[in-house]
């Protein structure tokens, strides 16, 4: 029998990516992400994972003090594509 682990991927790895190449990798030259929204139901407060607040991640080295930060508090199923289509002028 065939045992296949399960794997949960953190909901914010991508932007876990800057500072992995800036601290495991010694890339300082990387750049920040030029903006962030972050689309959630879940409360948002400092110190909480799923829901903390965009200033946080600056303390994290996920965020530039100066990149836009947006929060849409909803469910993202919903959101998400509107968010999208808009972007894309469907």
């Amino acid at each position: 029998m065939l045992l296949i682990p399960a794997i949960k991927i953190a909901g914010d790895f991508p932007i876990c990516v800057v500072p992995m190449l800036y601290q495991d990798i010694e890339m300082p030259e990387i750049p920040f992400w030029s903006y962030f929204c972050q689309i959630s139901d879940s409360t948002t407060s400092y110190g909480s994972y799923s829901g903390a607040v965009p200033n946080e991640k600056i303390t994290w080295g996920k965020l530039d003090f100066h990149t836009p930060k947006f929060i849409v508090e909803s469910d993202a199923a919903i959101v998400a594509p509107l968010i999208f289509a808009w972007i894309l002028g469907q």
